[in-house]
Order: C-alpha cells, then structure tokens, then sequence
C-alpha cells in the first residue's frame, strides 16, 4: 500500500466563495447577450445552457471535494483510527455526507428547471426561470456552511501529517514524557525534534529517517503516554496507542532509570505493564537510558529486580539494553539491535508463509558428483614456472631498451640504455651520465620535478634542447614508451609497409599539378576571344585577368552571410535612376560609360541598344494591349505584323498623319504608361503568375489561396453571441439589487 499524500488536497472554499466562484464562471463562460426578437427556441437554449452549466460547475467542484478526501474504509487501519482520533469519526462522515446530499440536490434543482424552460413561450419568463434555479443552487451551497468549514480545518490538518508508510520498516519508540525518545530520534536520524526539559513537548507523530545495511528504515517518535485507563487519555496520547496498535515494527520502550523525567522506576514498570498488549507479535526492546547521570551497575537491587522482571514476563522477543543520549554510550548499539531483531522477524515472517513455497517450486539447486576417485591438480606449464623462479631470483628482469632516434641527448641519457644495434651518430662526449644514476629525463631536484625550462638549460638551451614526448604516452605498460621501433611486429616485417621511393613519387604528382594547373589557365584565357578567333596580348590578358579577380570579389562579397542583409528587389528596377542629378546610380547612362570605359570597352553601342529598347517599351505594350482585346490567335498574328510595320513607318516618317495635339498625347501616355510600369514592378499586391509565386500551376495557387484564408479565418471572425463585450465599465447584473446595510453583498 502506498503511501498517503494527503498534501494534494485542494482547499475547500467557504459558502460565500464557492458562491463566486460558480456565478463569476458562469457569467464568463457563457454567452451574455439575448434579445427579445429571437426565435423562442434560441432564448430557450440561452437560458437552459445557463442552468445546465452552472449545475455542472458545481457538481464537478462538489464531486473533487469528496474524491480527495480520504474514504476511512479504504485506507490503512491505522491512518483510519488516526482519523477518529484527531477528526471524530462521525463527524468527519457527516460532513461528507452532507456534501454528496447537496450534490444531488443541484442536479435535482437543474433537471427540474430545464424542464420548465422547455416550455418558456417569452424571454421574460425563461429569464425568471433562470433566477429561481440559480438561486436554488446558491441556497444549497450557503446551507453547506458549516461541513465546508469543517473540511477545510481537516483538509489543513491532514495536510501537516507525516508521510508516514505503514508497510515499511520501522522503529517505535513509546514511554513516559520526557525519558529520551525524542534526543534518541536526533541521534540516528536527520530530523530535528524539539527537545525540552518539560513534560509533553512532543505533542503528536514525527517521522525521521535512517540508514542501516543499505536499507532505509522509518524512525516514528510518539508522545508520551500516562499510566491510567484507556478511556481517560487525550488526543495527544492515544496517538501513540494507536501507532503502537497497526504498526508491524520494532518498539523501543525508554525507561529513565535517574527518575529525572519526574516519573518513578515502578511507576515506569506499571506502564510498561499496562501496555503490554500492544506489544504482542512485535520485536521489543526494553531501553534503559541516562546511565551518564545513574549507571545502572549502581542501582539500587530492588529496583532491578523490577526492571529485570519486565525482560522475564514479556517473553524471548525482548531485550534490555543500556545507553546514554548526553554521553552517546551505546546509541549506535541500540539502533543496530532493534534493526536486526526486526530484519529477522520479517524474513521468518516470509519464509513461515504460504508465498514461499510458490518461489522455492521454481529454483532449483545443482550439485555436481564426481566421475571418478582421481584428485586433479592445476596445470602450471613448465615455461611459466621457469620465469617464475628467474624473476624471484632476479635473474629473469630484462631492462628494457630505450630509443634516441628523432631526440636530442640530454645529461640523464644513460648509454646502457641505448639499443646498440641503433646507428647512434650522438657523440659520445654528449651523453653524460647522471651522478645519482638515475635514468629518467624529468629527474627530481631536491625531491622536486624539475620543469621543461630548467631540463631546457641543462641541455643546451633553446634551439637546441627538445623535449621528450614519449613520457606523456598512455600505454598499457609505461615501460614500453621509449622503446625502440621493432624490425620486426606480430610475425612481419616492418620495412615491407614502408614505400622506400615515396618521396619521388610525391614530387613528380606536385609537379604533375603545377603543369596542369598552368594549362587550365592558358586555356581559359585563350578562351575569351574565341569569337573573334584573335589571341589577346599581354595588356589585355592583365586586364581579362583583373576583371576574373573583380568578378570573384564581388561573388565572394555576396555568398558572404551578411551579404544579404538587404531587401531583395526585383532585376527589373535594381539599380534604377531614383533621382536625375544622382551621380552615383549604377545604372545611369554616364556611369555605365565610365566604368566600362575604365576596363578598356567601348560602352557607345551598348547604351544605344538601351536607349532604343526604352523608347520601343511602351510601344511594344500598347501593342500587346491591343492585341489582348482581340480574341483570335490568327488575327493576332496578322494584327501583330501589322500593327509593326505601322509604327515602324510612323517611326520612320518622323510622326507623319498626325496632328501636333494627338503626338503630345501619345508623348504623354506614353510617359505615364512607364511610371505605372515602375509602380507596378514595386508592388507587392499586384497579380502575379503562379510561376512567379513559387508555384507549379493555378491549381495549387486555388489551394494555397484556401489554406491562406483558413489560417486568416480566426483573425477575420464575425462576433457572435458567445462574445463577452462589455459596452460599459459598470454593467448592470453589478449594480442593482438589495442592498442592505454594512453590506454590500448582493445576488
């Protein structure tokens, strides 16, 4: 069984405030708008969707309440005799029962009232008819009063217990106020118990907890309990008596043998007698404490044949053991006994139960007989034995072989440790050997390592001196690390993967590249004038080649990631004249002419072709204009041919057949035709093919205009009676009513 939460509880509001909250949700959840000239059917709904969803409200706020607060049927015997303790029991269900009642009430109240507003002919009467079901409702709850107030004191109190597990191991302490449980509790635990020179401090149940054999165990300190009858204890006692009652745990009973609790040895004795029952089938261990201010080897005799007869009369469960809270003499034992006696019961316990004969079915125990009477001993080879012997003798121990090849000598470089089959060109007047004969580079100074500055300067210095890497290698054997590379390696030879002729090889690839590199660009230089089939000079493959460089500036300079941090704007107007006297426009005649005249090219031709091309636009428009209105294909070929040679005649003739009026009107058409053009190129919300969209035909340009004016349907949405607008600050349902004096309550 787990254990109980009972923190989660929601708070229970009073009548006044569960009144609030159902008219305030009802007002904002529900329309608020009706007017006579609707159909009766739709002030029929209006107002029954009114009733039903304040009935709902509440009965879904009622039905949370008694989901939350525990049923004393269901849960552990002990939290349900702690409840009758602490709560009353009959009360406790009265006033749940009294809230299930009102529940039933409302529904009642709301099934009625629909029914009667089913057949409401005038707004005036359904609105009545709401009143007196709201009303009704709202009487129900104010009469609840008094049960709602006294769950919500029982919901704050329950919400203080101890997370306390019932099926756990646990540790319970009991005895007279003020012997030591809770000093004991402090001890072993990490709680933090209030602790005092006075008689009841503690006042009801604190959990503490505790590790031993890698298990947790649940230490419970309870009140103090008095020697008299069991119908004249108080609340705060028959806490105890109730944890001692339900709880499967080993008790630890304190007895102050100083009498300094204010209780005497025999008056301790008779309450250890009158309690007794509660400690059938439970592990007891009876706990002399304050031996620092009386040692119990000192006390008097009689008063330990009293103490000792309690040990005889409870049976083989209990034991005596002594300890001292000031002193700590015997906590730790005190603790380990009670752990390990109740460990014990539970798996006898379990054992002694039926379960464990479902588990013991499936195991199965293995025991292997032998074949034979023949004693067969470990099988050392003799190889191993003999390096063995060679190495307890110290004769085996090879010292390994260091490599110099690729390093420079150093002082502590030992010739002995050299492979003699190296070619060793190190002179011999380099290598000097350490006078402490030590042959580790990083040697210790003083008992210090010494730095890389100082074996630096000891070797020669800068330029001179490299470091050793090889002490940095992690290897599965540090001994290996300046050894020489073997010829030999798993059975091959070394040098067979070793390309003697690599170096050749790489300098005849490099100077393979270098010429086809140099081809590569004769050939892409050769290749600019393949129109005019006229090699280039050396002048104009310097200026071919600086134009290359610009180009794969300015591309370099637009792939860059804040290249485009820029509107985009379309080819069409990029670049265009925005004012007449800027100097400074790309695209300006006189700028073009310039910047291609400093590259060596001759702009004039060029910028006649633009300059005809922008005279030939309008024409080429109205032309299609006229065309669009006419709706067959041939006769838009023959239109087109004509209408062609027709302008270019007009063109040729210099305007001829026409008055000087209808030249200046074309002249101005045509003028604003190109400002209109230019507007239109700016626009953002002027028709566009769907190709120019990004998309593949009209077909999905009709379903991408659906999807578009879906996701706009929730910002372009009509108002509707479920709409809550209040056209002033003071609505009226706020201000009118009774109002009486010193109040200024109304509903």
């Amino acid at each position: 069984m787990p254990v109980y939460n009972f923190k989660k509880m929601a708070p229970v509001p009073s009548a006044n405030e569960f009144v609030d909250i159902v008219l305030m949700r009802t007002q904002r959840r529900t329309p608020t708008v009706v007017h006579p000239g609707y159909k009766i059917t739709r002030i029929r709904n209006f107002y029954m969707r009114k009733i039903k969803f304040t009935q709902q409200t509440i009965s879904d706020r009622l039905t949370a309440m008694l989901a939350d607060f525990p049923r004393l049927s269901d849960i552990h015997p002990f939290y349900s005799d702690l409840c009758n303790t602490l709560y009353d029991r009959d009360h406790y269900k009265l006033a749940l029962g009294q809230i299930n009642t009102a529940k039933q009430l409302v529904d009642s109240v709301a099934r009625d009232m629909i029914r009667m507003v089913k057949y409401g002919d005038s707004l005036y009467r359904c609105k009545c008819l709401k009143r007196a079901a709201l009303g009704r409702m709202c009487t129900i709850l104010k009469r609840q009063k008094a049960s709602l107030s006294y769950l919500e004191e029982v919901r704050k109190h329950m919400s203080r217990l101890p997370a306390l597990d019932p099926n756990t191991r646990t540790l319970l302490m009991c005895g007279l106020p003020n012997v030591g449980k809770s000093s004991f509790m402090n001890k072993i635990t990490r709680a933090n118990v209030d602790v005092q020179p006075y008689a009841f401090t503690t006042k009801s149940l604190f959990v503490g907890h505790t590790d031993y054999k890698y298990l947790r165990w649940q230490v419970i300190d309870t009140p103090g309990i008095l020697d008299h009858p069991l119908e004249q204890r108080n609340t705060i006692e028959m806490q105890a008596i109730t944890a001692l009652a339900h709880l499967t745990c080993s008790v630890l009973y304190f007895m102050d043998i100083s009498e300094q609790c204010g209780f005497t040895i025999e008056q301790q004795c008779n309450l250890f007698r009158s309690i007794q029952p509660l400690f059938a089938n439970k592990q007891l261990v009876l706990v002399i404490n304050k031996i620092d201010a009386q040692p119990y080897e000192t006390l008097e005799e009689d008063k330990k044949v009293m103490i000792e007869a309690l040990v005889k009369e409870s049976g083989s469960n209990t034991s005596m053991l002594k300890m001292s809270n000031i002193s700590e003499e015997g906590v730790s034992q005190v603790k380990n006994h009670a752990c390990d006696k109740l460990l014990a019961a539970r798996v006898d316990s379990r054992v002694s139960g039926n379960k464990v004969d479902s588990v013991m079915n499936r195991l199965q125990v293995a025991y292997p007989t032998a074949r034979d009477g023949v004693t067969r001993e470990a099988y050392i080879p003799e190889s191993v034995k003999r390096e063995r012997e060679m190495n307890n003798n110290g004769v085996g121990k090879k010292k390994s072989i260091k490599s110099r090849i690729g390093y420079a000598p150093t002082k502590d470089d030992d010739d002995d440790d050299v492979d003699p089959k190296e070619n060793d060109e190190t002179p011999p007047e380099s290598d000097d050997e350490m006078m402490d004969g030590t042959t580790t580079a990083a040697a210790t100074t003083n008992g210090r390592k010494k730095t890389s500055r100082e074996l630096m300067w000891e070797n020669g210095g800068p330029g001179v001196w490299a470091p050793d890497y090889r002490e940095q290698y992690d290897l599965d054997d540090p001994e290996w690390r300046f050894d020489a590379i073997p010829q030999i390696l798993d059975g091959k030879n070394i040098a067979d993967y070793v390309d003697p002729d690599i170096d050749e090889k790489l300098r005849l690839l490099e100077e393979e590249e270098e010429r086809l590199e140099a081809e590569y660009d004769a050939a892409n230089l050769n290749g600019m004038n393949d129109d005019d089939d006229v090699s280039l000079d050396e002048m104009e493959k310097a200026q071919v080649a600086e134009i290359r460089d610009r180009v794969k500036i300015a591309r370099t300079y637009k792939d860059r990631s804040g290249g485009r941090n820029r509107p985009a704007l379309p080819r069409e107007i990029r670049g265009r004249i925005k004012d007449c006297h800027d100097d400074s426009a790309k695209l300006k005649a006189s700028a073009i002419e310039k910047r291609m005249a400093k590259v060596g090219v001759d702009a004039t031709q060029m910028l006649e072709r633009g300059r005809k091309r922008e005279r030939d636009a309008p024409r080429e428009k109205r032309r299609q204009s006229r065309l669009g209105r006419r709706g067959d294909d041939t006769m838009e070929d023959a239109a087109a041919a004509a209408g062609s040679d027709e302008e270019m005649q007009q063109d040729d003739n210099g305007g001829r057949g026409k008055s000087k009026g209808a030249i200046k009107r074309a002249k101005k058409e045509r003028a604003q035709s190109v400002k209109r053009s230019q507007s239109l190129a700016r626009s953002h919300s002027r028709p566009r093919e769907p190709s120019e969209m990004g998309l593949k035909d009209g077909d999905m340009a009709k379903v991408a205009k659906k999807v578009e004016a879906k996701g706009q349907k929730r910002w372009f949405g009509a108002s509707g009676e479920g709409d809550h607008t209040k056209s002033v600050h003071l609505v009226k349902w706020m201000n009118t009513g009774k109002k009486r004096n010193g109040t200024h309550y109304c509903r």
